[in-house]
């Protein structure tokens, strides 16, 4: 996987479960002019878990210091979540309380600014099937947190699939955006998925027909539906500065995954010139 990451032109990659212990990672990654973008922190604020949430938060924090790779990490409040589980996401995903809100807002917050103080910057994910998925939950998030210590993270793919114009987002926040995933959405699967109420786990694999493609694929892929020039302009006006993560979770029975990356890579070249 790493050698077709680099082969395609890539820098670096998020980190993953299948991925060799620390140490051996780390070299692995050298070989190969690789880093690690990002790691991800779920937290469990809303349902009291603050101790977990801190000791996954530390763990990651150590992780990166030792990779030493960007200064970047990720988070999702994962209280209630629905995504991992086989229902339908956008109908049952958690809605949070006010108490649940007020201990997402403190537990961000607190976080945040360890990171500010470890030199690191917490970019919140706004996921499906989670309690921050739609527009106005990432209002609530940003007027709820101290911008110092709580960045967003722009998800074109995660925010398109809850029906939420990421350009609207990138517009609306391109001053707290400081990290970016780059997903396309497949409108055919999408609206299939909506119709039959799959879950997002058989939203990514197109369902049981073998021949229904994932509902994400990359930038520059044509059956994708999203305009991603006018994201990339937005993020310019802000100065963006940071990753621009291709993802596209998808079977690789049904889409090869170094085609797929090399069809993103020349595509970001193509239109940012990097």
């Amino acid at each position: 996987m790493m050698s077709e990451m680099a082969l395609s032109g890539f820098k670096g990659t998020q980190n993953a479960p299948k991925f060799p212990g620390r140490e051996k990672l780390k070299e692995e990654l050298s070989l190969r002019g690789l880093t690690i973008s990002e790691p991800w922190v779920g937290t469990y604020f809303t349902i009291g878990d603050e101790e977990d949430s801190q000791k996954i938060f530390d763990d990651q924090i150590d992780f990166m210091k030792y990779i030493g790779g960007s200064n970047v990490i990720v988070v999702a409040e994962l209280g209630g979540e629905v995504h991992q589980q086989p229902i339908y996401p956008l109908d049952n995903r958690p809605i949070f309380t006010d108490k649940q809100w007020s201990a997402l807002f403190k537990g961000l917050n607190e976080l945040g600014k360890k990171a500010y103080e470890e030199g690191f910057v917490l970019c919140y994910h706004p996921h499906i099937g989670t309690g921050v998925e739609t527009l106005e939950d990432i209002d609530k998030l940003m007027k709820g947190t101290d911008p110092k210590y709580l960045k967003l993270l722009l998800d074109t793919g995660h925010l398109y699939y809850a029906g939420v114009n990421p350009l609207t987002v990138t517009q609306k926040y391109g001053d707290r955006i400081k990290h970016v995933h780059l997903k396309n959405i497949r409108q055919a699967t999408l609206d299939e998925s909506k119709a039959n109420k799959w879950s997002f786990l058989t939203s990514i694999r197109g369902g049981s027909d073998k021949d229904t493609p994932g509902i994400f694929t990359v930038p520059g892929d044509v059956d994708g539906v999203i305009e991603f020039e006018p994201i990339f302009q937005a993020l310019s006006n802000a100065k963006y500065e940071g990753w621009l993560v291709v993802e596209a979770e998808q079977d690789p029975n049904k889409a090869n995954p170094l085609k797929y990356a090399l069809m993103a890579r020349t595509y970001l070249k193509s239109v940012t010139g990097l």
